[in-house]
């Protein structure tokens, strides 16, 4: 991807309150399954946090010290200062920096937590490089994107795979955990709602100042047309696929 058309996408999501399918009752939901403790002083990464979601849920629900990382500073910023207006600041601390070169030492965290950004890096890859960082039984929280059905359509499976080799079902995934040094604890898929009416309609409804901001560029043209089809895909197919919740605590060595 090249620096325009990473700009551009930049100028699309950053006034959107999620970069991609989720819920705070949904983070409420992990959180309720992981058992993570409410009251005890923890440390936390919210990795790729995006504008910040998830990380002000986790800022709300828990006595936790939280490192937000993402590697775009514009989208930290905006965590900032809404973090700012909830009197949440003095739990997050924001970090720049790329999720495939984390600075916590080992078994630093109690909890490393990643909505929709594991990708980024591949599944398998993000969680055997991200362990070492977990203490001993420290919790994994996860969501990727995941095969709902045993089979689907071919044009489907075209796609998703062109897109991300490593989509798969809730199994496979879970195997992936097992090989890696976690034992398994939850796991959930995420709501229509998630997909919808939290993301992809209040990003369509941006789409048309996007377009005049960038009138007559066709890499911005691109982009819009891209998240249309993306829309359109996930109406056809819904049924087929949805991001998972994978919740798993760290175990012995893999």
């Amino acid at each position: 991807m090249d620096d325009e058309f990473l700009a551009l996408l930049v100028d699309l999501h950053k006034g959107q309150q999620r970069q991609g399918p989720g819920g705070d009752a949904e983070t409420e939901r992990a959180l309720s399954l992981s058992s993570i403790s409410r009251t005890d002083r923890i440390n936390v990464a919210d990795i790729g946090c995006g504008t910040g979601a998830a990380t002000l849920q986790l800022a709300r629900s828990l006595n936790a010290d939280i490192t937000a990382v993402d590697f775009l500073s514009e989208f930290l910023e905006i965590l900032e200062k809404n973090a700012r207006a909830e009197g949440l600041s003095g739990k997050i601390k924001p970090v720049v920096g790329s999720m495939e070169a984390l600075s916590f030492g080992d078994e630093e965290l109690d909890v490393i937590w990643s909505e929709g950004a594991i990708y980024n890096m591949g599944f398998r890859n993000g969680v055997t490089s991200w362990r070492r960082f977990l203490k001993p039984g420290g919790v994994l929280v996860v969501s990727e994107i995941t095969w709902i059905t045993g089979t689907r359509p071919d044009d489907l499976q075209k796609y998703w795979e062109g897109e991300y080799p490593e989509i798969g079902t809730a199994s496979s995934k879970f195997a992936v955990l097992e090989e890696c040094g976690y034992a398994p604890v939850g796991y959930f898929v995420l709501p229509e709602t998630c997909w919808l009416e939290n993301y992809y309609i209040p990003l369509h409804e941006g789409l048309p100042a996007f377009a005049a901001r960038h009138a007559g560029n066709e890499k911005a043209h691109a982009v819009a047309e891209a998240e249309r089809n993306e829309l359109e895909l996930y109406r056809k197919y819904k049924a087929s696929y949805s991001y998972g919740v994978y919740i798993a605590q760290k175990t012995g060595a893999p």
